[in-house]
């Protein structure tokens, strides 16, 4: 049984990957709160991933010509989160606009979202043990 060739395995195995991530930034974020000059970060993920995904064909660039880089479509290996500051918020006089009630609602919704990625890799990879046993 191999599972690296599991587009599933692979996207949710990514997905933890980049919400780890996102979590470790979200931390940062909180603990430079009082920081003067400090700008909150994000990290975007989704995008990129369903572009790695693309089951139906539609979200890759056309490339009919070898010179041509295939910039959209199936690969896990070199997928790259997006990493900027966030311009939203309000500034406060010192120019900190980290919101710690909006990165605590941020943390818990990406906890949430990476339990949920833990236990759909958990019932697929419990599927392939079923199959593979026979039973």
């Amino acid at each position: 049984m191999n599972v690296n060739n599991d587009k599933t395995i692979q996207a949710l195995a990514t997905s933890l990957n980049f919400r780890k991530m996102r979590q470790e930034l979200i931390s940062s974020n909180i603990a430079n709160a009082e920081t003067p000059g400090y700008r909150a970060k994000r990290l975007d993920f989704e995008d990129a991933l369903a572009r790695a995904l693309d089951v139906d064909g539609q979200m890759g660039m056309k490339t009919g010509n070898p010179g041509h880089f295939n910039v959209g479509s199936g690969g896990f290996s070199n997928l790259k989160p997006e990493i900027y500051e966030d311009v939203t918020g309000i500034v406060s006089e010192d120019g900190n606009n980290v919101d710690r009630d909006r990165e605590l609602a941020l943390m818990a919704e990406n906890q949430l979202l990476y339990e949920a990625s833990v236990q759909l890799l958990n019932k697929k990879l419990g599927l392939k043990k079923y199959a593979v046993s026979g039973q």
